[in-house]
């Protein structure tokens, strides 16, 4: 698979399809960015990358609109990731598509996005009888946003990152609601909030935030994002536990919500934040 960002339907005008057809997602391969970030064989991380649609719709046999919210949870060891443009496309081809049940359009979801990422995914269908048991929460830990610091740069910068490695080790929380990046296609801004969990040297959180914060002017995806902060934190600061997760606002009705950890603990919950 050759595809690249430039070749997808973002920024390109687009006839919506209500009628089923999987063909709509763009995978676009994982690896391209990882070989800027020096990864290459076996990965530094494991994770997954929680998407949440909010505009599910479909038919029933007699014609009538039935809706839900999927959960897709797809591994981050996947081949590809799913092109967010075509993603939207792709589910709105469901809009007029007559369906027995919400099964038989669960299994559609399974087989055609496990087949997008080059993986098996994990999709859960919420029904509106169902809606009320959904719930909003915020990132735990320390806020970053509190510091009272200059800014002068906006392009992610790992020298800033900096660690007190001759000092005993901390375990550590920490949080922001700053992180802007841009559309890698479009630069439209993607918003996030973003958690850092640590076990190590102490990371300096004035040099973490402007780290940050300097993805304002950057052009990447989500995923690739997170990838990047895990990255640059890992080798700059040198801890023995790290895991990064940022959720980050929705767009065309799906929000995207990477977590990239190298140990084992457990996954983060998929609460929408006040922003999403």
């Amino acid at each position: 698979m050759n595809n690249t960002a430039d070749q997808s339907p973002l920024g390109k005008t687009s006839a919506y399809q209500t009628q089923y057809a999987p063909d709509l997602l763009f995978p676009i391969p994982r690896q391209s960015k990882r070989d800027e970030l020096g990864i290459s064989g076996t990965l530094p991380f494991f994770g997954v990358d929680i998407w949440n649609a909010y505009e599910i719709s479909w038919l029933n046999m007699r014609g009538k609109p039935q809706v839900a919210i999927a959960t897709i949870t797809a591994p981050a060891d996947s081949p590809n990731i799913i092109e967010s443009k075509s993603f939207k496309l792709y589910l709105n081809s469901f809009n007029q598509t007559r369906l027995a049940n919400h099964e038989a359009l669960l299994a559609l979801l399974r087989d055609d996005l496990s087949a997008g990422f080059g993986a098996p995914v994990h999709i859960a269908l919420t029904l509106p009888e169902d809606f009320g048991t959904l719930k909003m929460g915020e990132l735990d830990g320390i806020l970053l946003d509190r510091l009272d610091i200059e800014v002068d740069s906006y392009s992610p910068a790992p020298a800033l990152l900096k660690a007190a490695k001759d000092e005993p080790p901390v375990q550590e929380t920490l949080v922001s609601h700053l992180l802007k990046s841009n559309c890698l296609v479009t630069g439209q801004p993607d918003w996030a909030s973003v958690q850092i969990q640590y076990a190590g040297p102490q990371i300096d959180q004035e040099m973490l935030l402007k780290y940050l914060i300097g993805f304002r002017e950057h052009n990447e995806f989500h995923e690739q994002c997170v990838e990047r902060i895990f990255t640059d934190i890992l080798r700059q600061c040198a801890p023995h536990k790290l895991a990064v997760y940022a959720r980050y606002t929705r767009r065309g009705g799906l929000d995207i919500n990477p977590y990239r950890t190298n140990y084992t603990g457990q996954r983060p919950p998929n609460l929408r934040t006040a922003r999403q």
